[in-house]
């Protein structure tokens, strides 16, 4: 379905921003550029608050950073130095692209929109942060590759179905909520119990 001359109705813009959002806690500068470059291609008509993503200079930068992060990604502990930096930098930007969706003209949607982005974005973020931390924990690399290649791949796809097949983006995005909230319970728990076994047990107080 070409989108450049239909205009996107509720579902179409909420799984959007749904999309921006979570997307966004796991490959930000992925996120801008494809959005972007779509946009700048014609493929799509993107909403008026996001028609910045398509400047060429926009693209030029998200580009570039698209490049670092592919190969940042992939280096076990450099992966896990790279996400505590993003940290302040993907929740906020991830909110400020969903608000985008609806922009000016429909402030209490683009509120609504801005929260939820924010909310999935530091979800997805937290998720990949504590799986990759995780498995950083085992010696070999290739685990740690496999993981980085699979969000590449689930980027481009999570925000294609936003666009082309909103009903089925919903419960997939349903899914990925529940398995990122067990992985977080789950390996936080598992690096708590590494940090207390590799620590030296403090001294005991003697009378």
């Amino acid at each position: 379905m070409d989108l450049a001359h239909v205009d996107m109705t509720l579902p179409q813009l909420a799984a959007l921003a749904a999309a921006l959002g979570w997307a966004s806690g796991m490959r930000l500068y992925a996120v801008v550029f494809l959005t972007g470059a779509a946009g700048y291609l014609g493929w799509v008509t993107l909403p008026a608050g996001l028609q910045l993503l398509q400047h060429p200079l926009v693209l030029g930068a998200s580009g570039l950073m698209v490049a670092v992060e592919f190969f940042a990604d992939k280096i076990p502990g450099l992966d896990t130095l790279w996400d505590a930096v993003h940290t302040f930098i993907r929740i906020p930007a991830g909110a400020a692209l969903a608000a985008g969706v609806f922009g000016g003209d429909q402030a209490s949607w683009a509120v609504v929109a801005g929260l939820m982005g924010g909310a999935l974005a530091a979800t997805a973020h937290t998720a990949k942060a504590t799986t990759r931390a995780a498995v950083n924990t085992s010696p070999e690399p290739f685990s740690n590759i496999g993981l980085s290649l699979l969000g590449d791949a689930a980027v481009p796809l999570l925000l294609w179905l936003a666009w082309e097949h909103p009903f089925v983006f919903w419960p997939l995005l349903a899914l990925g909520i529940v398995l990122a909230l067990v992985l977080i319970v789950v390996l936080l728990r598992f690096l708590r119990a590494l940090v207390r076994r590799f620590l030296p047990a403090a001294p005991s107080a003697t009378a």
